[in-house]
Formats: structure tokens, C-alpha cells, sequence
């Protein structure tokens, strides 16, 4: 039988597709901080690109529905093979699907020649890649991981009645929340797996104690929790007891982070920005609460940044660099390269969180973050792509 290493060490095509990460990290990296640029251009000039989305539209949907799903697709094809003890995807079938999202990028940005068009290639992958996890996860018998298929294609919906509600002229926020909620549930469950799990390795490795805290009774409380709030919101988004079960989600995840011994871990990098990148969770939450509970302290868009520039943008640049230096058989060690990395998508997400209270107009604010995005990931692509597009040398 040929074993998960055998076959990527006959591989003989481009390195780019001899695993998942490779492709989808590469094109999340480099997309993430270009798109960028561009949306600050239209958000300054008051133009728009040729889309048939409005420009908001179009930039919710190309950060929620073009950035995340690259970075998932990445760490699932790359993580699904060590679940379930199956043959990873590589080569033409990895290069096809990667070409699906591709696809989808290029048709979204241009859907105002065929918006029926646009909506049916750009809904394609992730739709494909829910069959293609479904089909590993169960012929692998690995039904731990069912919640992640579910997940998965609830997103594919998401994005589907996205382009549906545009279509028929209706508001998308409804799918907006759907797939946000689902994206913040997909951090708090991956992350909630691997954030302690690396920490209690490395601590042990270094004879460090007291150790992160067990899952247990309060991380099912505390995830519940946070399951009820989100999904709350999805259906009765500004009602007062949404707000309330946000503040509740919020306290218990602050302390449930504060289990995993975060503070043990600040000389390393890698590990405390997947403290960071989680910590965003709880302040979302409250962010939340309070832009229901007090709308005219926070408004919504702000509290909704925490969440997408602060916890997406911490947490997928943490697990793109980590997985990557793994992967590709590096040392896991951030060097300063990395450090600098995680500095500016961290800044720029407190930058966009208090475009309304710093001591210069709210656009060259929201500028500035969208700015300090953009060089983050732009320098990830620059340091990063050597060990991507190659192997490592023997």
C-alpha cells in the first residue's frame, strides 16, 4: 500500500501541488494584500470596480468568500490526510481546484458582465471542495471531524444565498451574518484544538507547569455559549438578548483562553499570536454586545472589524506561517520576519477598530489599516514563497 509520505516523495510535478497548503496559502497570501490596495482606491475615490456587487458588497464578499476559504482549504487538505491515514490530494486534481477558486476571484471582480455567470463559477469551489472533505473525512472513517464537513457546507450555502439575495435585488446581510457566524464557530473550534494542544507541547518540551487546562465541562459550556450567541444573531441580529449572550460568550471565552497559559508562551512567536489571534474572539464578542446594548458608543461595522481584521486576520496568518514552516520541513522558529508580520496585521486591526477616535479623518484611518494589511501579507508572500514553490534542500 502506498503510504501519505511515499506518494509525495514520487511526485514528480510542480512542488506548488504536492500538498494543499502550498497552492492555497500562496494565493490567500498574495490575494489578501493585493486586494486591498484596491479597495482602499475605491473606498478614497468613490469609484468602483466592474462588479456587479456594490463596492461594500464586493469587498465583504471577496474577504469572506475569497480570502478565508483559500486559508481553509489550505490547512484542511494539508490536515485531513493526518486524520484519517488517506492519500492527500496533489498534482492535476489539486491544481484543478485551486483553479476553481482562481476562477471565482476573476469572475466576482468582473460579474458585471454576467452576474448569473459570476455567481455559479464563484459558488463552484467551495461546493466541490465540501464533497471533496465529506468524501475524505467519511471514507476515512474519521467522524470526529463530521462538525468540520458540516461547517464547511454551510459555508458553501452561505455564499450561495449570497449570490442569490443579489441576484433578486434583495440585501445580503442576512448571509453576511451566516457567514460570519460560521467563520467565527470554525476559529473557535480549530482554534480551540490547536492553540492549547501546541502550547501544552511546547511547555512540556521545556519543563514548563503548570500546564494549559484539559477540555472539559467549561469548554463545552463556553463553546456552547458562543454557539448560542452567534447563531442568536444570525436570525435576531440587534434584539437585547443577542447582546446579552454575547457579553455571557465573552466572559466565558476570556477565561477560557486564560486557561491555556498564553503568558507562558511570550518568547515564542509562533505560539502567542495563536493566543492573540483567539483572544480577538472574546473582544468581538463584547464589541458586539455593546454595539447592541449601546449603538451610539460603537456602531456595528467597527465591532464586526474585531472579528474579521482582528481574529481572521490574526489566526489565518498564524496558522498560514506555522503550517507552512511545518510543512515544508523548516524549523518552527519566527524569525523577524515573522515577528513583523504578525506586528502589522495586529496593528492594523486595532488601527481599523478606533478609525473613529484617532486624531485624523475616518478614511485615511481605515487607510491606514487597510495600508498596514496589505504589507503584512504582502511581506508574507515575499518570505514565504521560497518554501512554498520549493523543496526542502537536503
Amino acid at each position: 500500500m502506498t503510504t501519505t509520505a511515499q506518494k509525495m516523495r514520487d511526485y514528480t510535478g510542480p512542488v506548488v501541488f504536492e500538498r494543499g497548503f502550498r497552492p492555497f496559502f500562496l494565493g490567500a497570501g498574495l490575494f489578501a494584500g493585493l486586494i486591498m490596495p484596491i479597495w482602499i482606491l475605491v473606498l478614497l475615490s468613490g469609484n468602483s470596480v466592474p462588479s456587479s456587487f456594490l463596492p461594500r458588497e464586493w469587498h465583504f464578499h471577496e474577504m469572506v468568500f475569497g480570502y478565508v476559504p483559500a486559508v481553509v482549504a489550505g490547512f484542511l487538505l494539508t490536515a485531513i490526510p493526518n486524520w484519517t491515514g488517506r492519500l492527500p490530494v496533489l498534482g492535476l486534481p489539486l491544481a484543478m481546484l485551486w483553479g476553481v477558486w482562481f476562477a471565482g476571484r476573476i469572475a466576482v471582480t468582473f460579474s458585471s458582465i454576467s452576474p448569473l455567470g459570476a455567481a455559479i463559477i464563484d459558488s463552484a469551489f467551495l461546493v466541490v471542495f465540501s464533497l471533496v472533505v465529506w468524501r475524505e473525512v467519511l471514507t476515512g472513517k474519521n467522524n470526529r471531524n463530521i462538525p468540520v464537513c458540516i461547517i464547511v457546507s454551510v459555508f458553501a450555502f452561505s455564499n450561495i444565498t449570497f449570490h442569490y439575495l443579489h441576484l433578486t435585488g434583495a440585501a445580503t446581510y442576512w448571509s453576511e451574518r451566516l457567514s460570519l457566524a460560521i467563520v467565527a464557530i470554525l476559529l473557535v473550534l480549530v482554534g480551540g484544538r490547536i492553540t492549547p494542544s501546541f502550547t501544552l507541547n511546547w511547555m512540556r518540551k521545556h519543563g514548563l507547569s503548570p500546564l494549559p487546562a484539559a477540555f472539559g465541562t467549561f469548554d463545552k459550556i463556553a463553546l456552547a455559549s458562543a454557539g448560542l450567541a452567534v447563531i442568536a444573531w444570525v436570525w435576531f441580529s440587534d434584539h437585547g438578548i443577542t447582546g446579552w449572550l454575547f457579553f455571557l460568550a465573552a466572559i466565558l471565552s476570556f477565561i477560557r483562553i486564560a486557561r491555556w497559559r498564553g503568558l507562558a508562551v511570550v518568547s515564542e512567536p509562533l505560539l502567542l499570536v495563536l493566543h492573540l489571534g483567539q483572544l480577538w474572539i472574546p473582544i468581538w464578542f463584547c464589541l458586539m454586545a455593546l454595539s447592541i446594548g449601546m449603538p451610539n458608543m460603537i456602531d456595528e461595522t467597527t465591532a464586526l472589524h474585531a472579528l474579521s481584521a482582528g481574529a481572521v486576520g490574526t489566526m489565518t496568518m498564524a496558522v498560514i506561517t506555522r503550517a507552512s514552516l511545518g510543512h515544508a520541513g523548516r524549523p518552527l522558529k519566527a524569525g523577524k520576519g515573522a515577528v513583523a508580520i504578525f506586528a502589522l496585521v495586529i496593528t492594523s486591526a486595532v488601527v481599523r477598530i478606533f478609525a473613529n477616535w484617532l486624531p485624523f479623518e475616518y478614511l485615511q484611518a481605515v487607510a491606514l489599516a487597510g495600508i498596514l494589511w496589505s504589507m503584512g501579507f504582502l511581506l508574507f508572500v515575499i518570505l514565504w514563497t521560497p518554501m512554498l514553490v520549493t523543496r526542502k534542500p537536503d
